[in-house]
């Protein structure tokens, strides 16, 4: 079996605590133990894992995972605890894992998964020989109790440690000299002390410590999917408003995939790499919607993409007025081309002219007056679309799904947003996305799931690869360190956030009324706070006219065509395009910002300046180099802050006074930090600081 001593650019992981694999020891030391449920060395509450136990915890490649586990023994004596990870292709490695030091008995290392598939992992615990000797003899020589006790008890553990042939000549040889001076009765105690605090021996058995007592943990998994499934940028637009144009008689032209195809560059020049497009499909005309949701629609309204189906087709169909199947598959290769993947809406229900209500009436759910029950969400009604009953007929559901799902992956599609996912039955998408992976491992699904706690995580658990948030109802410093937090450190085992800034339904009062500062804050927390992020069409443009009594812009593009001046908003410097195309060139130029897990919090003495950074150590990191972003944000958008911001350095490497260089990465401005600074956030002006912490030379 290949070990961790390969060469380290064919390993598939990386970590700074990885230390030799000596299996024939090992193999010995991990024979049967008693028929007890807890090791002689017991390990308790292992991480990654999800809550229940019922589904595996996942990371995406190259995500710095932390594996922590509680481990304990009886009495004083010192243990240690490693981590042995087999990867999917069966390479073997360990990592040490350090106790936290918060009185708990908590012990943790961070590892980065390169290779995707089904990893293995094993806690194991085991009596650390040489640590106990090392503490108890510095202190009791030094005090001069039991001196020539402690000295023969380290040469005996020194001769054990020379007779592990696992070990290099040249380190046996030191220790053994070692051991020698121990038992020489000429050498004083000082030279003793000498030796229990050289470093060099320490290093010795950090990297292979003196096991006895190994106590192995049960072998747990962790999923690794490919990078998109918890990396990416995204924006989402309606293909038949890029393109659109207004006729001589006030009607529209909508677009088509082909005109859409002319706003990928835009797109790609930002910087966003995924691009989500709502229901491309045939949309019914029975009770179609108007304006706003309204329910007198004129022959020239378009209709909700969402009301899907007509006598045009279905859900493996597109609609006739955006272009053909041919068309669709010439839009993703194009997209393709400009390094973006294309993702669609699956959305799980029908218009009352979908063929499935003919064919399959018995999918739906008949009311006692004889008609089929529309889809509700008080207090909206959506009289235009009858909802799956999942319950009649569900294999047959599960066949026709599986069959559209596959028939997309066949046109080139690899990433699904899932639409109202929480309203369908749980088990059938765990069944689905298994389903799906068994042959298609690569495939993403987002869940759209504005809901509550247990249903959002208990789909994100079940299989979906990323979640909408409630990110865009937190925007408060206090709401955003909870929420930012919460999904760093609470649930990232299996829950992947996509912070959207907003969608065609969401315009919160915070976008509403807090102008241009406000929609400069919330992207820029979305685009640092987690790996993926989206925009919505018209966010770069400040669309901010609420309906009234509504948490949506008014004249939903859900309901009707969007004309929208691109080019023209750029050149009258009325885009926040720019802005964005900032925030992703420093997300690509950051892979601290990559990564989910590695967010902490600071602190400032003004309740509305939110202060957090991303640390990567260069041993985790790709590149082979540190990566460290600060960011400071007014979350008030009305306001100009000055404050004192806090920092706890250590996170970085960095002791607390000292001082450092940053890089304010929006501006280009250079100053010199430590961990107490003066800011002044104007909000009407550059109302987010993004720190890049320089590197010592």
């Amino acid at each position: 079996m290949a070990t961790s001593n390969r060469n380290a650019t064919s390993r598939p992981w990386r970590s700074a605590t990885s230390i030799p694999v000596r299996s024939a020891v090992e193999a010995a030391a991990l024979a049967p133990q008693a028929d007890t449920v807890t090791g002689r060395i017991p390990t308790h509450a292992p991480s990654p894992s999800v809550p229940g136990g019922l589904f595996r915890p996942k990371a995406f490649s190259g995500e710095v995972v932390p594996f922590r586990v509680t481990a304990f023994r009886e009495g004083h004596d010192l243990i240690g605890v490693h981590v042995r990870l087999f990867s999917p292709s069966g390479d073997e490695s360990l990592h040490r894992l350090q106790p936290l030091g918060d009185g708990f008995d908590h012990w943790q290392t961070l590892v980065a998964a390169r290779e995707e598939g089904v990893w293995r992992f094993r806690f194991e615990a085991f009596a650390d020989d040489v640590a106990t000797w090392l503490h108890d003899a510095e202190i009791k020589i030094a005090a001069g109790v039991d001196p020539a006790l402690m000295r023969e008890i380290g040469a005996l553990l020194l001769e054990r440690a020379v007779a592990e042939r696992s070990r290099p000549i040249a380190e046996r040889r030191v220790l053994e000299a070692a051991a020698a001076e121990l038992r020489d009765p000429d050498a004083p105690d000082q030279r003793a002390l000498e030796i229990i605090r050289d470093q060099r021996l320490r290093a010795y058995f950090a990297a292979r410590p003196l096991m006895s007592l190994l106590s192995p943990g049960p072998m747990l998994e962790l999923l690794v999917q490919r990078e998109r499934a918890g990396v990416g940028a995204w924006y989402e637009f309606f293909p038949r408003s890029e393109g659109a144009r207004r006729r001589r008689d006030g009607t529209i032209q909508p677009g088509t995939f082909r005109s859409a195809a002319r706003r990928l560059p835009a797109v790609a020049e930002m910087g966003f790499d995924v691009l989500y497009l709502p229901p491309i499909h045939p949309i019914g005309v029975t009770n179609r919607k108007g304006p706003n949701n309204t329910l007198d629609a004129g022959p020239a309204d378009p209709g909700s993409p969402w009301a899907i189906g007509s006598a045009d087709g279905g859900h493996d169909t597109v609609h006739p007025e955006l272009g053909t199947l041919a068309d669709f598959r010439a839009f993703v290769r194009a997209a393709r081309a400009r390094g973006i993947e294309v993702a669609i809406d699956l959305a799980l229900q029908a218009s009352p002219d979908h063929p499935w209500v003919t064919e399959h009436p018995e999918w739906f759910t008949t009311l006692p007056d004889g008609t089929i029950a529309f889809a509700e969400n008080p207090p909206k009604k959506y009289q235009d679309i009858y909802p799956i009953n999942f319950d009649n007929d569900p294999e047959g559901i599960r066949a026709e799904v599986l069959r559209i799902v596959r028939h997309w992956i066949s046109q080139g599609v690899r990433i699904f947003r899932v639409d109202n996912p929480h309203t369908k039955p749980l088990q059938f998408w765990e069944w689905l996305i298994g389903e799906v992976h068994v042959h298609d491992p690569d495939v993403v699904f987002l869940a759209e799931a504005f809901t509550r706690p247990a249903p959002l995580q208990g789909l994100a658990a079940a299989g979906f690869e990323q979640s909408y948030t409630y990110f865009t109802w937190r925007n408060t410093k206090e709401e955003l360190e909870q929420f930012l937090s919460g999904l760093a450190h609470d649930s990232a085992d299996f829950l992947r956030p996509n912070l959207f800034v907003n969608t065609p339904d969401i315009l919160t009062e915070y976008l509403q009324f807090g102008g241009r500062p406000a929609y400069r804050i919330r992207a820029a927390i979305a685009a640092t706070g987690a790996p993926t992020y989206g925009v919505y069409a018209g966010f770069e443009l400040f669309e901010n006219v609420a309906r009234p009594g509504s948490e949506e812009n008014i004249d939903n593009e859900k309901y009707e065509y969007k004309v929208r001046d691109w080019s023209g908003a750029v050149a009258r410097g009325a885009s926040l395009a720019p802005y964005l195309t900032r925030l992703n060139e420093i997300r690509a130029a950051h892979p601290a910002l990559r990564q989910l897990r590695n967010l902490d919090l600071h602190w400032s003495d003004d309740d509305a300046i939110l202060v957090f950074s991303k640390h990567l150590d260069a041993a985790l990191s790709e590149t082979g180099r540190p990566d460290t972003i600060i960011v400071v944000a007014n979350v008030d958008p009305h306001s100009v802050r000055e404050t004192m911001v806090h920092l706890d350095t250590r996170v970085w490497g960095v002791r607390p006074g000292d001082a450092f260089e940053v890089e304010e990465l929006i501006t280009g401005a250079n100053w010199t930090w430590s961990d107490h600074n003066y800011v002044r956030l104007d909000a009407f002006d550059e109302p987010v600081h993004i720190l890049h912490v320089k590197e010592s030379r």
